[in-house]
């Protein structure tokens, strides 16, 4: 009886230092990727709503478009469009707005601006619309758009210089160097030490 306690005992104690050394180990590995997932976490969801959100900036090519539909309908060409033009305008770049929209975009342009509107007046109307039509969408245009904007000399991948300048212009912030030290080995798949548009495409896909 007493071999058998004995028996019990060694065996629990055993158990109870194997499980202590299994589960311990596995908790430091989980503890780091943890730390490890939430520093780009942090990165990731700012940057998606910077580049792709409602809040974000107009890019150059929504800029054009808007110049090219405002220059179409400044048939005087002095710089402004007059209140009764702006519906036709809006149409034309595919925007439908209902005739309460149009009363209250009529009404702020006669009361606020003297029945005019010059172009940056018109951005200020139009950015939103299309900004909140383009919200969070992700496709080659906006992705490549996005890459326009980290690829500052244009060659056609992100040096970590650029990458670093980029998130402190898109989200406001300085980043630590190990959290960026991290991104960039994280989306750098072919470890050239620069991101090309393939490895953009897929850390904005994630």
């Amino acid at each position: 009886m007493s071999e058998k306690k004995a028996g019990a005992a060694a065996a629990a104690a055993g158990a109870g230092t194997s499980g202590e050394a299994s589960t311990s180990q596995p908790k430091k590995t989980k503890k780091t990727k943890k730390t490890s997932e939430s520093a780009i976490a942090k990165m990731y969801s700012p940057l998606l709503n910077s580049l792709f959100g409602q809040e974000r900036q107009l890019v150059p090519e929504e800029l054009d478009e808007l110049s090219e539909a405002f220059k179409e309908f400044d048939y005087d060409q002095d710089g402004y469009l007059n209140y009764k033009d702006v519906a036709d305008c809006m149409r034309t770049m595919g925007y439908m707005p209902t005739e309460m929209e149009l009363i209250e975009i009529i009404q702020q342009i006669k009361m606020r601006l003297g029945g005019l509107i010059d172009f940056d007046d018109f951005c200020e109307l139009m950015g939103p619309r299309m900004m909140e039509e383009t919200a969070h969408m992700m496709g080659i245009k906006e992705l490549q758009c996005a890459f326009r904007q980290f690829d500052s000399d244009g060659d056609g991948l992100i040096t970590y210089d650029e990458l670093k300048d980029a998130m402190k212009s898109l989200l406001g912030e300085k980043l630590k160097k190990g959290e960026l030290d991290e991104m960039l080995k994280e989306i750098d798949l072919n470890g050239d030490g620069n991101v090309d548009f393939n490895e953009f495409v897929m850390m904005l896909s994630r």
